[in-house]
């Protein structure tokens, strides 16, 4: 009798120690940078996104580990630099290679889950299609989810959910227009935009740039849906809600590149305990979502993660953030990077090889087509043009201050030596002391490997002879040294 007494008494202490525990939810959008208003985007209104950010902490300087989704989700999931887990090539692993994750490297929803958590990843809106993205370049359970929406919970269970938007993506589709005037009841008005100034202003360019705007828009809309839908169901004031994008904007100088357009990010907490109407100018890394997690629910973090709470009292902040490029797709490249508050160093180690390399992916999108398009109806400005150099610098230093836009390189300049050599050594450090795995060149046979599971999807059947080519021309490259 005494031994049923103490079940139903920890039973008891379990399902209050629940209750208590926050909810986390992480809201993840595709493609996108951080075009709402809290970041003070004029061309639109994002009133959901800014009443998030009224609400709680808005982080200015989030950037991402990886400019590409694979290679980011892998990172978020770990609270690990993707460098690291050896899951730094875009979409590796699908083939006969795998990856296996280190020892003393946990998704993240496991650990949830092991402390208790209902853990959920569906999208918006939820339509019962299994769990959503995941894209991580690595082997895992997926009994890591317990399903892909925290209705199902039983209702003593705190959960861990993400909502996946397809955000940016929703902009490449053939329909997009049709899409969002009617989810939105109008289009962003082309005219008048200002676009970067390393792109030119045609008609095209600043269509799809309308189309980028009403994707933000779109998102915006499905945040304060979900917001309300937290509201109704009463859970709102004991939900964590992250909100970020898993990388800048899909564009020539965004996604898959390591300048601000590709890897700075929204960053918004709300909930229970967070700071409201308040903005941290802190730089951050988007894998601190992984221990910062974590800490609110109570769960230790492992001692393997490199990720950082950045929300504990004795949180330093970092001097510095780091990002890095790979293989994307068939496209091999290399690309380093670390940036301070105010400095940015670029080091391309496949300095030979054109800035728009082929890439099947990339090339068959709208805003690249509208870009090859205005040049060939030309003539570019000398910044547009360089775009499209048959080579890169090996090293790039820009002074964000000064150049936010980050065109001009000071790499060159004598005066700025000496912070060349700071930054380059910072960078060393970096992969030395965090084992970036991408210090060597991909095993051939991971390639190979990956390439057959790439050519292999049905719906590359279309354009299989491109890809072909494209490989070719790598392996053509790598053999000379390029």
């Amino acid at each position: 009798m005494k031994s049923l007494v103490l079940f139903f008494v920890s039973l008891c202490v379990t399902a209050f120690a629940d209750a208590k525990r926050p909810n986390i939810l992480w809201i993840i959008s595709e493609d996108m940078s951080p075009h709402f208003g809290c970041y003070g985007e004029t061309a639109i209104a994002t009133p959901n996104v800014d009443r998030l950010a009224v609400e709680g902490t808005r982080f200015a300087n989030a950037h991402v580990t990886a400019p590409i989704c694979s290679t980011s989700r892998s990172a978020l999931i770990t609270g690990m630099y993707q460098t690291s887990i050896g899951a730094h090539h875009h979409r590796s692993g699908r083939g006969t290679v795998k990856i296996h994750l280190p020892s003393g490297v946990v998704p993240v929803p496991q650990l949830f889950r092991e402390a208790g958590y209902w853990t959920c990843n569906g999208s918006w809106p939820n339509k019962g299609k299994g769990i959503a993205k995941t894209d991580y370049n690595f082997e895992w359970d997926p009994g890591i989810y317990d399903g892909n929406d925290w209705a199902a919970r039983p209702a003593d269970k705190p959960f861990f959910a993400q909502i996946q938007l397809h955000g940016g993506k929703v902009r490449d589709g053939a329909k997009a227009a049709q899409t969002f005037a009617a989810a939105l009841g109008s289009l962003t008005n082309p005219e008048g935009l200002t676009l970067p100034p390393y792109y030119p202003s045609s008609p095209a360019m600043r269509e799809d740039w309308a189309l980028t705007l009403d994707a933000c828009r779109l998102v915006d809309q499905q945040v304060g849906a979900i917001r309300a839908r937290l509201e109704g169901e009463g859970m709102l004031e004991n939900t964590v809600i992250f909100f970020i994008t898993d990388h800048g904007v899909s564009h020539a100088r965004g996604k898959q590149f390591l300048y601000a357009e590709g890897t700075h990010i929204p960053c918004i907490i709300r909930g229970p305990g967070i700071a409201e109407g308040t903005e941290r100018s802190d730089l951050i890394e988007h894998i601190d979502l992984a221990a910062t997690s974590l800490a609110l629910a109570g769960i230790p973090k492992p001692v393997a993660m490199q990720a950082r709470d950045v929300l504990a009292a004795e949180y330093q902040p970092r001097e510095t953030v780091f990002s890095a490029r790979d293989r994307a797709d068939e496209t091999v490249d290399h690309i380093r990077s670390v940036r301070t508050d105010r400095w940015l160093y670029i080091r391309n180690l496949l300095p030979k090889r054109p800035h728009l390399q082929p890439n099947n992916y990339k090339d068959h999108k709208r805003c690249y087509i509208a870009l090859r398009e205005a040049r060939a109806a030309g003539p570019l400005n000398p910044l547009q043009e360089a775009l499209f150099a048959s080579e890169r610098p090996y090293e790039e230093l820009y002074d964000t201050d000064a150049d936010p836009w980050e065109v001009r390189n000071l790499a060159g300049d004598p005066g700025h030596g000496a912070k060349l050599s700071e930054m380059r050594q910072r960078l060393d450090a970096w992969m030395e002391q965090t084992a970036d795995q991408g210090r060597q060149p991909e095993p051939a046979a991971q390639y190979e490997s990956d390439m057959a599971a790439y050519l292999g999807e049905g719906k590359k059947a279309g354009l299989r002879s491109e890809i072909e080519a494209n490989i070719a021309l790598m392996k053509r490259w790598a053999a000379e040294g390029n």
